[in-house]
């Protein structure tokens, strides 16, 4: 039987989770992580081999996300479980983010796997907890239920960011003997926050029987079927086709930038404090500028504000290997600020324009798996890029320059398969 929809309590409750995980995007991925990896865990590592270790971590976490995604995506639709997997990717992500605060100095192997599995249990919980939005908001407040969620998630993350932050700032207010304490401890705030906000959507978010569902196996085995009919349907689509390898290809590009700034300007010998500062600086313009992003492409089109979007990155993956100063740093962050949102939400906005209306959910299943791939190519090729200019005896420092600007390679081929985008064909459905 199905539930009443856009119940305020239970929006509210499901938003919450986005409050909750959040926290992992900012503090752990963008954030503490790959500054202590280099830093603590690394220490005496030269920054081309620990840029190359972190950028195969993300690689690898991203590809088993990515591989199982469309299956996990496919039991949610046949099942009634959805719930239950996002309480597991969950648990597995508060445990693994918590256990990084026992890593000793040093030992990378050990901060590498917990940080692989708690990625895992970040993404994987997302599939479910997107699938969860269908069930408690009616079409026509889905968009703002779906940006609500967002806004909760810049929110959320940049709150207890902040005050991580502090904490490193000033460690001796917080009790801590010094900066490396207080963010080995912000590893189990995270856990906890992460835990303590997600009970919201468990105890109120019900989840709507599926009288066709199937257990077990039986489930397994429809997933895999609707897959394979959906991959066979999109494939005679050259629009949708040749729009999902763009959105690959630039999204990757965007991920990985986020993923990897905070390494990268460690390696040319910024400060972590102000890279820190450049992240907040990122999460907070963010906010507005997403809603500001959504509001240009009603004005003159999805398209075109993509393409905005993708120059905007495409400049600054070049700018940034040329920059000195911490006030450059700064200003990349704003502007980085400016598009990340917005790109993000045109691009899911436009490609429900050229997909067949009765069948959104099996498509967006394609391309929420090309989401889940995304930074998997761009960490390896910094690692690669940076590994081989050392090689030819260059610095370290021109070595991690040309990592960053090997990422424009994204936003050049995304933006020229996007540019042949057929939307009016792709709306025909040939």
């Amino acid at each position: 039987m199905d539930l009443p929809l856009d119940d305020k309590k239970t929006i509210f409750a499901w938003s919450m989770y986005d409050w909750a995980n959040s926290a992992f995007a900012t503090t752990i991925m963008a954030g503490f992580f790959p500054i202590f990896f280099k830093q603590f865990w690394s220490v005496g590592v030269d920054t081309t081999v620990s840029t190359a270790r972190l950028g195969l971590a993300n690689s690898i976490a991203g590809v088993i996300v990515a591989l199982s995604a469309p299956i996990l995506g496919a039991i949610a639709d046949k099942g009634t479980a959805k719930k239950k997997f996002l309480l597991f990717f969950a648990y597995m992500g508060v445990v693994m983010t918590s256990a990084l605060y026992t890593v000793s100095q040093g030992n990378w192997p050990m901060a590498i796997m917990l940080y692989v599995f708690a990625t895992i249990g970040f993404s994987g919980g997302n599939i479910f907890y997107d699938a969860l939005i269908t069930g408690i908001a009616s079409k026509h407040n889905i968009d703002f239920v779906s940006a609500l969620g967002f806004s909760f998630g810049y929110l959320g993350g940049g709150i207890l960011f902040a005050v991580n932050v502090w904490m490193t700032l000033s460690p001796e207010t917080f009790g801590f003997a010094d900066a490396g304490e207080a963010v080995k401890f912000s590893f189990l705030s995270v856990g906890v926050w992460w835990a303590v906000f997600s009970v919201p959507l468990f105890l109120f978010v019900k989840e709507s029987a599926n009288e066709e569902a199937k257990p077990g196996v039986n489930m397994v085995k429809a997933g895999f079927t609707q897959l394979k009919e959906t991959f066979q349907e999109v494939r005679q689509l050259k629009p949708i086709v040749l729009f999902l390898a763009a959105y690959w290809l630039y999204m990757d590009g965007v991920d990985t930038i986020v993923r990897m700034a905070v390494d990268y300007g460690i390696s040319i010998g910024f400060e972590s404090n102000d890279l820190i500062v450049a992240l907040l600086i990122t999460q907070f313009v963010g906010f507005p500028s997403a809603i500001g992003f959504g509001y240009l492409g009603g004005k003159i089109g999805a398209k075109p504000a993509i393409f905005i979007a993708i120059a905007v990155y495409l400049c600054v993956s070049i700018w940034a290997a040329f920059i000195e100063t911490k006030n450059e740093f700064y200003i990349l962050a704003i502007i980085i600020g400016l598009v990340q949102g917005g790109i993000q939400a045109l691009s899911r906005s436009y490609y429900a324009k050229i997909i067949p209306a009765d069948k959104s959910a099996e498509y967006f299943g394609f391309y929420n798996m090309l989401g889940k791939f995304a930074a998997v190519l761009g960490p390896v090729l910094m690692g690669v890029v940076g590994l081989l200019v050392r090689s030819m005896g260059y610095s370290s420092n021109i070595a991690s320059r040309a990592s960053i600007a090997s990422i424009s390679l994204f936003f050049i081929v995304g933006g020229t398969l996007f540019y042949f985008v057929n939307e009016e064909r792709g709306r025909e459905g040939v």
